[in-house]
């Protein structure tokens, strides 16, 4: 049985080898594509417990795949300030989940290690996402040395703790073009080579700090509150050309970050504690599923969302 037509952008065409990109296409099958398993086979998740692979999607009558929605072998994902923190914890689930990875970051060598330890399909690309001509150049190495680009995690951020009154204009500057103008640059850049590929998946890191503030983050909540508008203005631009965008918004996360702010508020561990929920800090391991779930076929109907991963920090008055 053949995949039901779809229809094309004026100017395009779909040869018969072009991966299928409607939504009932995607669900119903996929063609070989990376080393997916076959159905009824087992893959080990986290801990060593086999499950089923492929259940509810049989293959088609010319033996295509089946769709694992959460599997992502064969794709290729960039995660800037992936070296460290949360940036790392989204790389670990996205090469479990079978993506190749390529770190992306200022300090080399901490870019290397972070993608040796995820494993022989990572790669470390030294960039400063601040500039516009690095950004071009890292995305073209990216695509050179993988051959494609599928996803990408605007992660890299930075903050300055000072009141309003404190911050000078280059403190201002160097929080939002970090923060901000990084996520619109590699997104400006990486799109050409999502439509090459087919579509692909846009994940901005957000913050809490999008939804509320505090007196000594002005230009950190500013960025963070632009990154959830820039989100939903990708989601609406690009939802035709088959990419997805969404943005997660991390609460108080144990990091480099989050410890030299607890230095610089005694009180911050007690007070995160006594409103979130979960009882907890959070890990950088807590964005793995996150992270494959808005990088997989899982969400292609999501675009333009905006999601909590905090313990519930959030939702408690």
């Amino acid at each position: 049985a053949k995949p039901p037509e779809m229809r094309m952008r004026a100017g395009h065409e779909r040869s018969q080898d072009t991966v299928p990109r409607s939504v009932g296409e995607r669900l119903a099958w996929r063609k070989p594509h990376g080393d997916m398993l076959r159905p009824g086979a087992e893959r080990s998740a986290p801990g060593g417990v086999g499950y089923p692979v492929g259940m509810g999607f049989p293959a088609d009558e010319e033996g295509r795949e089946p769709m694992e929605p959460f599997d992502l072998s064969g794709r290729v994902a960039i995660v800037t300030g992936g070296n460290g923190g949360i940036g790392l914890g989204m790389a670990r689930g996205l090469s479990r989940a079978g993506a190749a990875v390529a770190v992306v970051g200022r300090n080399r060598e901490k870019s290397r290690e972070a993608a040796a330890s995820l494993g022989e399909r990572a790669f470390a690309v030294e960039a400063d996402v601040t500039r516009a001509p690095d950004v071009r150049a890292m995305a073209e190495e990216v695509a050179e040395r993988a051959g494609r680009i599928d996803v990408l995690v605007n992660n890299a951020g930075t903050n300055v703790r000072k009141r309003p009154e404190e911050l000078d204009e280059s403190e201002w500057r160097m929080v939002l073009d970090t923060n901000l103008t990084s996520a619109f640059l590699c997104s400006q850049a990486c799109r050409p080579h999502m439509l090459a590929a087919g579509g692909g998946k846009i994940l901005n890191n957000g913050s809490m700090m999008s939804l509320f503030a505090t007196p000594w983050s002005p230009a950190y909540a500013a960025s963070k509150g632009g990154m959830v508008q820039l989100t939903k203005s990708l989601a609406t631009a690009w939802a035709a050309d088959g990419i997805q965008v969404n943005c997660f918004l991390p609460g108080w996360i144990d990091t480099d970050l989050t410890r030299r702010a607890r230095e610089q508020v005694p009180e911050l561990h007690d007070r995160v504690l006594a409103r979130t929920p979960a009882g907890r800090w959070g890990d950088i391991d807590d964005f793995q599923g996150i992270a494959v779930f808005l990088a997989s076929r899982a969400s292609d109907f999501v675009t333009g969302a905006v999601i909590a991963v905090d313990g519930g920090f959030s939702a408690s008055g």
